[in-house]
């Protein structure tokens, strides 16, 4: 693993001055919650009703996994052992979108950050902290039953209910500091996501709408 590990960046690129300021005044929202929580069925409802840009962190994972280069075999080790794809890297691809939209109002950072160390990096490199971090709260049998469904719709080979399970492990660990430094900054903002659909969008938009 270490070995897998070894290559892939652990420290995100610096931005320039001028990419620090592109960052400086759109929003800038983080949204996290266990796999299968339906935080990116909402992203993608908030990013067309107030024309967000919506990053989602797992699918730029999954289409780099896909690719037949070094980098994209390790990144496919990595999910297929259930394990994080190192900070560096991470930070280097939510940067990398963000600054392909400057001209964006507001961005989702869908699944990010993962664990606590990626949420320092963020605020070293771009020089700024989100607006605010939105939190999907899910029971874990909820959330693997939705995993398990959309695994079968969209033949998704990391779905299996192992795997689910193991990123959930994996998921509340690293989860905890991560929403304790948030608090800390007053920047959290709890979403029950066990009722219906249209019922979580509007508790969504009573967030965002909160910020304008």
């Amino acid at each position: 693993m270490g070995l897998c590990e070894s290559t892939l960046p652990q420290l995100g690129r610096a931005l320039r001055p001028q990419e620090k300021d592109i960052l400086r005044y759109p929003l800038i929202i983080f949204v996290v919650g266990g796999p299968g929580c339906g935080k990116g069925t909402q992203c993608r409802n908030m990013a067309m009703k107030y024309g967000f840009y919506h990053v989602e962190l797992g699918q730029l994972l999954r289409e780099e996994a896909q690719r037949s280069t070094q980098r994209g075999r390790q990144i496919r080790d990595i999910m297929q052992q259930g394990l994080l794809v190192p900070t560096g890297l991470i930070l280097d691809m939510v940067s990398d979108n963000l600054l392909s939209y400057p001209k964006s109002r507001g961005f989702l950072v869908d699944g990010f950050p993962r664990e606590l160390e990626q949420a320092k990096e963020f605020e070293r490199i771009v020089g700024r902290a989100p607006n605010i971090v939105i939190v999907f709260d899910c029971s874990m049998e909820t959330m693997v039953r939705r995993v398990l469904r959309r695994g079968q719709v969209e033949h998704r080979a990391d779905d299996s209910e192992l795997a689910i399970r193991k990123r959930l492990e994996t998921h509340y660990t690293l989860c905890e500091p991560v929403l304790t430094f948030y608090q800390q900054k007053n920047l959290l903002r709890n979403i029950l996501a066990e009722g219906a659909p249209e019922s979580i969008f509007a508790k969504c938009c009573s967030v965002i709408e909160s910020l304008q």
